[in-house]
């Protein structure tokens, strides 16, 4: 990926309008000059008539307020500033969280640690992952489908081309079932999610026999049995695919191994941070390095920490603070001429990200090259209205809604939870949006005197 984003660069010379190293701490709007005026904390200042916030899903880190932080005198690190100089070799480990993150993390600490200890409230159901070096050939056969490949990922409905079976899980003989919950878990990587039968994240009976195949594989590959009751238990924790599904390629081997535990914080909280390590329940464990994979303030932390200001002076953070508004995911009433990318409300979570951002970058381009430099848009709060009610109704028929996750904010105390997700595809998507370019439905567009 960086030499992806390297070669971009060095291609179109994006550096050169690059301020880098820079924290944007206030963006307000001047009424009379149409135009955006950009702060940051080192004092840099621009000014624009355009504003695009491609600020990121996962950007501002979370760690909980754990009493005693401060006494601790080991290592305590939050996986979104990772040293890459860590050597954790011989050393006793703690991973708190065990998300998407935290699987990366120990199947790569669990291999070097003297002990690690893996410390969760609720298991992440991992796929297997099937990664593998490819030949030359299967190489150069790959990169002569890239034109139809993007271009079937930008037709699809999460940006990865692929065709859900369009029959009901109860629709075929358990024999038959199996067999194809076996081909599409062979196949790897998402295609168990992608390829599976239509009704899975509608019917809870459906998800079920789901999540039942799931527990199956996985408990072939832990051993231990305190293990798989912690991992895959007989219950199912949430329905299958309501938080994020992680790939793995070693972790439950990794897991296997003598030297990683597993603590249930629901049984053995995290009750302060001791001079060496953690009081779990009413047991102190001594560790030398505790990770924190406590996620993030996910899909508006990083777009209300900045100082983006109203036309009106108000901070989006209180705009915001009896739910989040905004209009195609992607604008918002009171802020004209900005834009957000990867964004609240849009196909974010579920969706391949390059996909949906390149569709919500060419409609901000084309957007602003039809309206011209002397123009201003801002929506409507009636359209923002019939948005968030669109997609409120939309995952309402779903098994999302059972589900509390960064997925809908949730995940930071006191942050209202609150559906973030447009459920019915990039395709769809891009098509809503598009279709109010022919006449600009939901927005206001002005006339700005030329400067």
């Amino acid at each position: 990926m960086r030499q992806y984003i390297r070669h971009v660069d060095e291609t179109l010379g994006l550096r050169r309008d690059t301020s880098f190293n820079e924290r944007v701490c206030s963006c307000t709007w001047d009424n009379a000059a149409a135009e955006w005026t950009i702060q940051t904390e080192t004092g840099v200042t621009a000014r624009a008539r355009w504003l695009v916030l491609a600020t990121g899903l996962l950007h501002k880190p979370y760690i909980p307020s754990w009493p005693g932080k401060e006494r601790y005198k080991g290592v305590l690190q939050h996986s979104a500033e990772w040293n890459e100089a860590t050597s954790v070799k011989g050393k006793r480990v703690a991973v708190i969280g065990a998300g998407a993150t935290s699987v990366q993390i120990i199947q790569e600490l669990g291999k070097e640690a003297a002990q690690l200890t893996l410390l969760m409230r609720r298991p992440s159901y991992c796929l297997p992952l099937g990664q593998r070096t490819w030949s030359s050939e299967e190489k150069a056969e790959f990169r002569a489908r890239y034109p139809k490949l993007f271009a079937d990922g930008r037709a699809s409905a999460i940006g990865i081309p692929n065709v859900r079976r369009d029959i009901r899980a109860q629709d075929v003989s358990a024999e038959e079932r199996e067999r194809y919950f076996e081909e599409i878990w062979d196949a790897g990587g998402m295609q168990f999610l992608l390829r599976n039968y239509s009704n899975i994240m509608l019917d809870k009976e459906a998800n079920m026999l789901v999540y039942d195949f799931w527990k199956k594989k996985v408990r072939q590959r832990l051993t231990d049995a305190k293990k798989q009751a912690l991992m895959a238990p007989d219950e199912m924790p949430f329905y299958f695919s309501t938080k994020r599904t992680p790939l793995e390629q070693d972790y439950y081997d990794v897991l296997n191994q003598d030297n990683v535990d597993i603590v249930d914080l629901n049984e053995h909280g995290i009750q302060e941070f001791t001079e060496g390590g953690l009081k779990l329940g009413n047991q102190s464990r001594e560790f030398d390095y505790i990770v924190c994979a406590t996620g993030f303030d996910s899909i508006t932390g990083s777009v209300t920490s900045m100082g983006l200001k109203s036309k009106d002076g108000v901070d989006l953070e209180d705009v915001w603070k009896d739910g989040v508004r905004t209009y195609l995911g992607m604008t918002l009433h009171g802020f004209p001429n900005a834009f957000m990318v990867y964004s609240p409300q849009a196909p974010n979570a579920l969706a391949n990200g390059p996909t949906i951002i390149e569709c919500q970058c060419d409609f901000v381009c084309d957007t602003i090259i039809s309206l011209g430099k002397n123009k201003t848009l801002e929506p409507t709060r009636e359209a923002e209205d019939g948005w968030k009610a669109g997609i409120d109704a939309a995952i309402s028929r779903t098994l999302y809604p059972h589900t509390n996750s960064w997925w809908n904010t949730s995940n930071i105390p006191g942050k209202k939870a609150e559906n973030q997700l447009y459920i019915l595809g990039i395709n769809n998507y891009e098509k809503q949006c598009r279709e109010t370019m022919a006449d600009w439905k939901g927005f206001v567009v002005s006339d700005v005197d030329a400067p």
